[in-house]
């Protein structure tokens, strides 16, 4: 037991004596690319507006909600009310164009809106 005792700390002395080993060498990383610049979701106001600005004959949106519709893309999906309904009965999709949310079909979802306030 004695001997073990004695033999240990030579082996840990010697073990100190031997060189390190060669650092790591650098390897070349790749800078990632800058980040497209991203909207935050839109806020009820934001989509009441872009909501009037392309369909300026239809009825005042009284209210909405707007969720991305996944992470990393381009398009949020709004529920909302127009005129003086304030339940969610309605939904559209806003896209990302050139920094700006716009109203994605926009054709179709502004005759849906406009033929509601005619008949209305």
């Amino acid at each position: 037991m004695k001997k073990i005792a004695f033999i240990l700390p030579l082996l840990a002395l010697a073990a100190c004596g031997q060189e390190a080993a060669p650092a790591p060498e650098p390897t070349a990383t790749v800078a990632a690319a800058p980040a497209a610049p991203t909207l935050e979701a839109p806020t009820e106001q934001v989509f009441a507006a872009t909501f009037a600005k392309t369909c300026p004959a239809a009825e005042k949106v009284s209210t909405s909600v707007c969720k991305r519709a996944g992470m990393g893309s381009t398009d949020a999906i709004c529920d909302f009310g127009i005129g003086e309904d304030e339940n969610l009965r309605h939904k559209a999709t806003l896209t990302a164009v050139d920094g700006a949310w716009t109203l994605a079909d926009a054709e179709a979802v502004c005759a849906e809106h406009n033929s509601h306030h005619v008949a209305s």
